[in-house]
């Protein structure tokens, strides 16, 4: 039977390999496939102007559906500098006090919200309440609830929230899905994900639990977790997760190392691991009845690799960001259908799951059914 993520997913993946045809002359293409002008771009603010956001400003270079149209910041100087350095005017730059202002700026269609974590709900209410659609790093807030009231929020308004999901974009995790869907491993039983490095600066925002919401499981967990949803194609009955602290001092405020399994209404079971204290850590691996397929690196900045037991996975080596803002245009400009989806809806699910997790851990690893 064909489920609803296998139909979309169909319409979906032929399109998303337009970002490397080339275009017909004077216009563009889609990430859904299909030509439009040169001049319908989403005009997107950046709100945070970290590490993070300086990649995608960097990677939206070479955006042929997305530009950089401005600039929202807590930080005046670091303000002036990105407006110098990418041309910002300065009517689209915006400190947090004046960014509700952007509601009556013409100029800016979206606002992505690239802040720590636990400002991700403050800013995703505020620029819904501006009227802009709202792009929203993962994850998308602290708990379930704000992620409810986020989705509520740009409902409300009429605008569009997606979330900062850069790996459904991406070829060689597409390829994954794809041949699970066309049932090439056959009936899939075991998924595995590992995420983790080992972090630094004992100072950092990513420690704070004021800012970060949570530690490893929140920054880079989220990785292992969505992908054991988008691969298998299920959404899981159940889940069960430990917590392993070797630094209480570093880690007091947040988690360190969590492992966590999930089960599937397939029968399918999902092993993952996500660590803030050792480096290394970058794998999708998933199983079927006919065969295996695995991504390592599989979640970092690239290039991402791949084999089956068939031979290698090979497809483009893409810069993520770029082919997600464009593939983000689509879906906001043209309502480009997108499987795996990246909607508020699908981060509110990961929350829904974290929330359990960490439910599972303060009952000494006790199963958590799902809703």
């Amino acid at each position: 039977m064909t489920t609803r993520r296998q139909f979309m997913f169909s319409l979906s993946v032929a399109g998303l390999s337009a970002p490397f045809l080339s275009p017909a002359a004077g216009a563009a293409v889609s990430s859904s496939g299909q030509a439009f002008p040169e001049e319908k771009v989403l005009r997107v603010a950046l709100l945070g102007l970290g590490s993070y956001a300086e990649r995608v400003a960097e990677a939206m270079k070479d955006c042929k559906r997305a530009r950089l149209a401005g600039l929202i910041s807590g930080t005046p100087a670091k303000a002036g500098q990105w407006k110098k350095k990418y041309g910002i005017p300065d009517r689209n730059v915006y400190s947090y006090e004046s960014f509700p202002q952007i509601r009556d700026n013409p100029d800016i269609d979206a606002v992505y919200v690239i802040t720590p974590n636990s400002l991700h709900h403050r800013f995703v209410l505020a620029a819904a309440a501006a009227g802009k659609h709202v792009i929203c790093e993962k994850p998308m807030a602290d708990n379930a609830r704000q992620a409810q009231e986020m989705i509520e929020a740009c409902r409300k308004a009429g605008v569009k929230l997606l979330l900062g999901y850069r790996m459904h974009f991406e070829p060689h995790t597409r390829e994954v899905i794809r041949m699970v869907q066309a049932g090439e491993l056959g009936r899939i039983k075991f998924f595995e994900g590992l995420a983790g490095f080992k972090i630094g600066d004992p100072a950092q925002w990513r420690l704070r639990k004021k800012l970060a919401g949570g530690g490893s499981m929140m920054d880079i967990g989220i990785y292992a977790l969505n992908a054991a949803r988008y691969t298998t194609g299920e959404e899981p009955l159940w889940v069960s997760a430990q917590e392993v602290k070797t630094d209480p001092v570093k880690f007091a405020e947040v988690d360190e190392t969590i492992t966590f399994q999930l089960g599937f209404p397939s029968g399918a079971i999902a092993s993952c691991l996500s660590t803030y204290n050792f480096n290394h850590l970058d794998k999708l691996f998933v199983v079927g009845e006919k065969g295996f397929a695995e991504l390592q690196p599989a979640y970092g900045y690239g290039p991402i690799e791949g084999h089956t037991d068939r031979g290698p996975i090979s497809q483009p080596v893409v810069t993520h960001q770029t082919l997600q803002l464009d593939g983000m245009a689509g879906i906001i400009l043209d309502n480009a259908p997108m499987q795996p989806a990246v909607d508020g809806e699908e981060g509110l699910r990961d929350m829904q799951i974290i929330d359990a997790i960490y439910e599972s851990i303060r009952k000494n690893g006790q199963q958590i059914r799902l809703r």
